[in-house]
């Protein structure tokens, strides 16, 4: 079986996670420079069997968009343009950064390692892929 990928898509940054072969669970993967994304994911899916990326659509609390959806947007459209054989959908992202800053306090991470931009970046994809997999199992 294939993996699912997951992004939670920064303007300068952006996590990544990934399931394992089976599609049981999420991991963290790396957290990219946002310029350098497309390339590390051509890269990434020439080493490893991708059937599928699931993007976080980032939304207000309200449910309007937030700023960063446009450029989420140019990046999705981007892809299914260049990239054909590995379809990406949106997932709703709401919470996941505040999730991620709950898990590392859970964690138990000391404040300086909270606040690596970069760890939470990684872990907001990681909760947005294991939410993916969670509401596709109550289907």
């Amino acid at each position: 079986m294939s993996r699912i990928l997951s992004i939670d898509y920064g303007k300068k940054r952006t996590g990544l996670a990934v399931t394992d072969s089976l599609q049981i669970i999420s991991g963290g993967l790396a957290t990219v420079r946002t310029c350098e994304l497309f390339d590390y994911l051509r890269n990434y899916i020439d080493r490893e069997s991708v059937e599928k990326i699931v993007i976080g659509e980032p939304r207000q609390v309200n449910g309007q968009p937030s700023e960063n959806l446009a450029r989420v947007q140019q990046f999705v459209n981007r892809w299914r343009n260049l990239v054909k054989d590995i379809p990406i959908e949106y997932y709703d992202e709401r919470f996941t950064s505040v999730l991620a800053h709950r898990a590392m306090l859970e964690g138990g991470l000391h404040k300086k390692a909270r606040q690596n931009k970069a760890l939470v970046d990684e872990i907001s994809a990681t909760i947005i892929l294991q939410s993916y997999l969670e509401s596709k199992k109550k289907k």
